[in-house]
């Protein structure tokens, strides 16, 4: 019972659309489908990051407000930039090689620090995890079956998103977008900016 309550809060947080689903979605219509999945691997990271905190126990992490200010505000100001490079971008088909910024490079490892920064400077990531586990899980749940939860969320986070990649960079789906990408990258930099902004007001 206690599995199916956590799994359950934890699903209905992925269905909700946040910075992680618009930096995914400007990637796979961009980039090939294999950079997409590294951004995807490197948002999972993140959130097993503060899984394994959340899983040895240390919800006092939420009451280091020095530390939440700093990933607040600098977590703001990373999703304002992304957001504003999008929204600065020319218009341009999909097929046309070569990048225009940053977020277009073909480097697998600067896709994953993308997506592990988006989800590691989000410090609701932290607060939404350790909140699940205080309220949700008993003290006397062992740590094995504590970790075994956690490992479920993280690998829940890597094939939603992963699925979301598929979906998103199917070819079909980009045929038909690509008429719209140009007015797309513009939603999805708005949304980012309006993320961070959100997220140094909040």
């Amino acid at each position: 019972m206690e599995f199916l309550l956590i799994a359950s809060a934890h699903f209905l947080a992925l269905l909700s659309p946040g910075p992680d689903f618009f930096l995914i979605l400007q990637t796979a219509l961009r980039l090939p489908l294999r950079y997409a999945f590294a951004v995807c691997a490197g948002i999972a990271s993140a959130n097993a990051v503060y899984l394994l905190l959340a899983v040895l126990g240390l919800e006092t992490v939420r009451q280091w407000t020095g530390l939440m200010l700093v990933l607040r505000y600098v977590g703001a100001a990373y999703l304002i930039y992304i957001g504003l490079l999008l929204l600065r971008a020319p218009m341009r088909p999909l097929d046309e090689s070569g990048p225009t910024s940053f977020l277009h490079v073909h480097s697998l490892r600067q896709q994953f620090t993308l997506g592990f920064l988006s989800g590691m400077l989000n410090p609701k990531n932290a607060i939404f995890y350790l909140s699940l586990f205080t309220a949700m899980v008993s003290p006397q749940t062992c740590l094995g079956l504590r970790g075994l939860y956690g490992l479920w969320m993280a690998a829940l986070v890597l094939f939603w998103d992963m699925g979301v990649a598929v979906a998103l960079g199917n070819e079909r789906v980009k045929t038909r977008l690509g008429a719209w990408i140009f007015k797309i990258e513009k939603v999805a930099g708005t949304m980012l900016a309006l993320f961070g902004v959100f997220l140094a007001v909040d």
